[in-house]
């Protein structure tokens, strides 16, 4: 496992838990408004940080963590991410993992083994403008219906989420992104944010009216519908 980034406190990253976050590198989206881009095509200009390093981290804060949030890039891209789970699993920690959905496999495999125990996944525009947000139409959507299928009817808990950018995101995709998701436990609608690693272009932010906009299209779909990051 190669980790490119560790963030040693967070209180935001894990509902309900004090966490650190660990970032993994590589990615199968190219979604131009990224904000983590370095760890998508930069991934040569990070040194990475030392595997037992880090579980030696997590050794000594083992009464002051709760959980780990593992990121990326895509962390189910690494081929030994269920050995890396399982060992922060064994050290007694909480895992929360985020993902773009392209791997129902993996989440399916991991949830069911007790590896995971919070999902967050990307829901990253309505089904017809998939592939124009995530830069690529090399990736199977049929994959991502899978992972979001998964989540709606396992026992793992898990959220969806979308990053709203002016360019990408109207309110029509938004009535569609309801209706995809209809009955999940719990959707989150962000704001952008110009990071100042975005991987290709400029892009504008939604206002909170509009925000709020949205929000209101999709709650008759999902009840615990949040706005967050504004």
């Amino acid at each position: 496992m190669i980790i490119y980034g560790l963030q040693k406190l967070s209180l935001l990253d894990y509902p309900g838990k004090t966490a650190c976050t660990v970032f993994t590198g590589g990615c199968n989206f190219r979604c131009p408004y990224c904000h983590n881009a370095s760890l998508v095509v930069g991934l040569d200009e990070i040194e990475p940080i030392d595997t037992e390093e880090f579980f030696a981290f997590l050794n000594k804060r083992k009464n002051i963590l709760d959980g780990v949030c593992v990121t990326g890039g895509e962390p189910l891209l690494q081929p030994d991410i269920e050995d890396f789970i399982t060992r922060i699993k064994n050290i007694g920690y909480s895992v929360k993992l985020d993902t773009n959905g392209s791997y129902p496999e993996k989440l399916r495999s991991l949830s069911e083994k007790g590896l995971v125990d919070y999902v967050a996944m990307d829901i990253k525009n309505s089904p017809e403008k998939y592939s124009l947000t995530i830069g690529t139409d090399k990736v199977d959507f049929s994959k991502i219906n899978e992972s979001v299928s998964f989540l709606l009817n396992s026992d793992v808990d898990y959220e969806f989420r979308t990053t709203v950018v002016k360019e990408f995101h109207s309110r029509q995709d938004f009535e569609a992104i309801g209706e995809w998701i209809k009955g999940a436990k719990r959707y989150f609608i962000q704001s952008f944010i110009d990071s100042g690693d975005i991987l290709n272009g400029a892009f504008t932010s939604r206002n909170r009216n509009e925000l709020e906009e949205f929000r209101n299209i999709v709650l008759p779909f999902v009840k615990e519908t949040q706005i967050r990051g504004v």
